[in-house]
């Protein structure tokens, strides 16, 4: 974990935070991501035209990632349906770091040194203290955290698979461009069929705010996918949720969602953590 490797990941964190919740701003959830999806497809495709095309060997983690990507933009947005933006973010979000140690261990052979260990848990135990503090006194809504958990399940998933893959491709923007352009495809076919003969009038309203998502989502995952070839995966999933504690500001400014001082002890935690693997690096 390189000073380089960790401005980018720390970037990648505030563009992703800040594309979810553009997400979560249009009320009509599937509005939000055919733009974000169909937005990011275009951007993709562009990108291609001036990328190396990835090898042949990236090409199954790409068809796997495109399809695991398809259900976590299902269950995101079931996730927000059911629930605030600062419960189900930080969920979603802190559900990923220890199962991508686990993936990464079992399939890519990275098993993190102490001090690497020792920054990832105190991370998560950061990132956990942001997640429990959004659902305070409530009455949890388990659909909604079910949603949330199944959401970082995927998230864990496709980190794994494409670290592997950005890995055999021999171009990270090859393979990101690809990526976006394959994933991108689904939900703004499904809202054709959906929205028959009104797709256009139905998105125009929130056509520019939906459209900044879209760059700023490729922009964070174009990041997360170059710093995976630097670095080994699971610190920088530990790295890439602080994008957490980005999401529980917005949602205190934006959204009128108290931040509290138990998410500034959490905040603390997570730097912590970071010392921590850049330690060991």
């Amino acid at each position: 974990m390189t000073p380089a490797v960790t401005l980018a990941v720390l970037l990648a964190a505030v563009t992703h935070a800040s594309w979810n919740a553009i997400a979560h701003r249009i009320t009509d959830k599937l509005v939000g991501f055919t733009l974000i999806a169909g937005g990011g497809m275009l951007i993709g495709l562009a990108m291609a035209v001036f990328a190396s095309f990835p090898a042949p060997a990236a090409w199954p983690y790409l068809i796997a990632s495109a399809i695991i990507h398809i259900a976590y933009y299902a269950l995101l947005m079931r996730s927000f349906r059911l629930g605030d933006f600062g419960q189900a973010y930080p969920i979603a979000r802190g559900t990923a770091p220890l199962v991508v140690t686990v993936l990464a261990a079992v399939f890519a052979h990275e098993v993190p040194d102490g001090w690497a260990a020792a920054g990832i848990a105190v991370s998560c135990a950061g990132l956990t203290g942001v997640a429990l503090w959004g659902l305070r006194g409530r009455r949890p809504d388990w659909a909604a955290i079910g949603a949330a958990l199944a959401t970082g399940l995927t998230i864990a998933a496709y980190t794994v698979v494409d670290g592997l893959g950005v890995r055999a491709s021999g171009s990270s923007l090859g393979y990101i461009a690809w990526l976006m352009a394959i994933q991108g495809v689904v939900i703004p076919l499904y809202a054709a069929y959906r929205w028959r003969g009104q797709l256009l009038p139905t998105l125009r309203p929130f056509a520019m705010l939906g459209l900044l998502g879209s760059a700023l989502s490729v922009a964070a995952y174009a990041l997360v996918l170059w710093a995976q070839t630097k670095a080994e995966l699971a610190p920088i999933a530990a790295l890439r949720e602080s994008s957490i504690i980005v999401g529980a500001a917005i949602g205190a400014v934006f959204f009128k969602e108290r931040f509290g001082a138990p998410r500034i002890a959490a905040a603390g935690l997570l730097v912590v953590g970071i010392g921590l693997m850049l330690h060991a690096g």
